[in-house]
């Protein structure tokens, strides 16, 4: 709910602030509201798990789901590139939300991404939902990618990692605010690694303290980087709520 909330607001204002800086492996990065990571040195914009076509997806097995979320999505990631006229994109895959999403988007919506993808280079990284790249959509796809000491990925490697930058696993966050607790999707960096959030609107999240997290992180230096509603939240993971 929140995404489809960012969304919305999206559309209405632009009154959003300014991102959070931090570093992955000696690399400069903003932490944007918006769910995505800037990389200023490279020109680079990092999203991951767009789940596009996720409401078509659930059509297609009998699942109703409101057809509102490739809009919506593509919606705020317009509004990104905007902020920062980014050099190159890299999507950290999950793009779609199944094997056929791209070749049945529609029309429209390609062709929306044909236009935030004129005069700039698209890389697409193969997700496990999306294992075989995208049809008709400028760019290429990889499976993973290396690119100034760092690693693109989707699934992050277990251990600690030095320079990945990766999704996959949505991570959130809880933080207790006076009588009630506050859940919300994050940037999740200890500096040597960062686990991107999920971008897409129907996305859910999974907390930094589940067993799929364990060891990724060394948790004296990790902070979660919240989204808020039109700011970056930064919080030592010492400080979350269980």
């Amino acid at each position: 709910m929140h995404r489809l909330a960012l969304a919305a607001r999206t559309t209405m204002t632009t009154d959003i602030a300014p991102g959070v800086d931090t570093s992955v492996h000696g690399v400069a990065a903003v932490c944007d509201p918006r769910g995505a990571l800037y990389l200023p040195d490279d020109g680079i914009l990092v999203v991951s798990d767009l789940h596009l076509e996720k409401g078509a997806a659930f059509a297609r097995r009998g699942i109703m789901l409101p057809p509102y979320d490739t809009l919506a999505t593509l919606t705020v990631l317009s509004a990104v590139i905007s902020r920062y006229d980014p050099k190159l994109v890299i999507s950290l895959g999950d793009n779609f939300h199944d094997r056929v999403g791209s070749a049945h988007l529609p029309d429209a919506f390609r062709g929306r991404i044909v236009e935030m993808a004129r005069g700039r280079e698209w890389v697409w990284i193969n997700g496990n939902h999306d294992p075989d790249g995208t049809v008709d959509l400028p760019g290429n796809s990889v499976d993973e990618m290396q690119y100034n000491g760092l690693t693109f990925r989707h699934e992050p490697r277990g251990g600690l990692q030095k320079g990945e930058i990766s999704g996959h696993l949505h991570p959130s966050a809880t933080v207790r605010r006076r009588d009630r607790a506050i859940r919300r999707p994050c940037f999740a960096t200890d500096g040597a690694r960062l686990l991107m959030p999920a971008f897409g609107v129907m996305s859910g999240g999974l907390d930094l303290r589940h067993k799929a997290m364990h060891g990724l992180f060394d948790h004296a230096a990790l902070i979660a980087h919240l989204l808020g509603r039109d700011r970056i939240y930064s919080v030592r993971f010492g400080r979350l709520s269980a």
